[in-house]
């Protein structure tokens, strides 16, 4: 595995493999996360062009655990914000001989380019509206977690799916295990050519239609940044997009509530199913820690140790 592009590549065999390692590396109840010297004198590097903090911290932490030295470089402390082309920062990179890259940028396409230009594994940390393969691995560990499988699971995905590398990469990934998913949101933020995407995908405007006997709802944040002008006014956004308690009863009795972060209160989600038995808002949160844990591993050394965490 040469650095980690997306989920569209892999197969379902290379999929599964990291969500089983990730399991090695969840911490045990009540404990912490185990502290390793699996990558022990290796460096990666974050190299975040949008800003973020729970992605970026996340694979911090992660190296920081396997062993490994973490240095982050975010466009606005770099010489990108001087006008030094992305050509001449990756060169710039490439002299300071990482071993691995984590790379996140506006752009579609960007950690791609990256990796033709460098001969040093790149993980793509979300570029764009194209993929963010982490998030749906570690939304796939979550809902293994919960004791469902993703074969003939149920997914409604729901909010601003036009702008949505989260929803791309789920799709992706929950199609290979032969779930069904139900894309939901506005009409102007739900390209029809989705539907053409991967196997077993349909798209709703009705939300009702999208969660009624769903097993997870996966809701996505509005991103404002990346429209040039608001689809709806907040309040009318949740209005008809929002997901409520009432939205629930619709749903299966043990469903769980999705969303990568960050939570909009009263735009997206109310505060009452955000804060749930019903969400796993925040354990999607702690397996990405486990989930990228796993990447760095396979992507640095091969997975060829096979050392158990626990």
């Amino acid at each position: 595995m040469r650095g980690l592009l997306g989920i569209e590549d892999l197969n379902r065999e290379e999929i599964q493999a990291i969500l089983d390692r990730t399991r090695d590396f969840q911490p045990a109840q009540g404990q912490g996360y185990p502290r390793l010297d699996l990558l022990r004198g290796r460096m990666v590097v974050n190299l975040f062009f949008e800003a973020s903090t729970r992605t970026r911290t996340s694979f911090e932490i992660a190296a920081r655990r396997l062993g490994a030295e973490a240095v982050s470089i975010t466009a606005q402390a770099s010489s990108v914000s001087k006008g030094e082309s992305l050509v001449d920062t990756l060169n710039t990179l490439g002299a300071m001989r990482p071993d691995a890259i984590i790379m996140r940028h506006s752009a579609s396409g960007a950690p791609h380019f990256l990796q033709r230009h460098l001969n040093i594994p790149i993980v793509n940390a979300g570029d764009g509206t194209h993929e963010h393969p982490t998030q749906a691995l570690l939304d796939a560990r979550t809902i293994l977690d919960r004791g469902a499988k993703l074969e003939g699971l149920r997914v409604a995905i729901i909010g601003d799916i036009a702008h949505s590398r989260v929803a791309r990469s789920n799709v992706h990934l929950l199609s290979k295990f032969g779930a069904q998913i139900l894309l939901c949101g506005p009409a102007s933020l739900l390209p029809r050519e989705l539907e053409s995407m991967a196997p077993g995908v349909s798209l709703t405007t009705d939300m009702n239609q999208a969660i009624r006997d769903a097993d997870v709802i996966m809701m996505l944040r509005v991103q404002l940044e990346r429209q040039n002008e608001a689809a709806f006014p907040a309040g009318e956004y949740f209005q008809f997009y929002g997901l409520h308690l009432e939205h629930l009863k619709l749903a299966r009795p043990d469903v769980i509530v999705m969303h990568p972060g960050p939570i909009n209160r009263g735009r997206e989600i109310s505060s009452e199913v955000a804060d749930s038995q019903k969400s796993v808002i925040l354990n999607q949160v702690e397996n990405g820690i486990s989930v990228r844990m796993a990447v760095l591993e396979k992507v640095l050394s091969g997975g060829q140790n096979g050392v158990s965490a626990h």
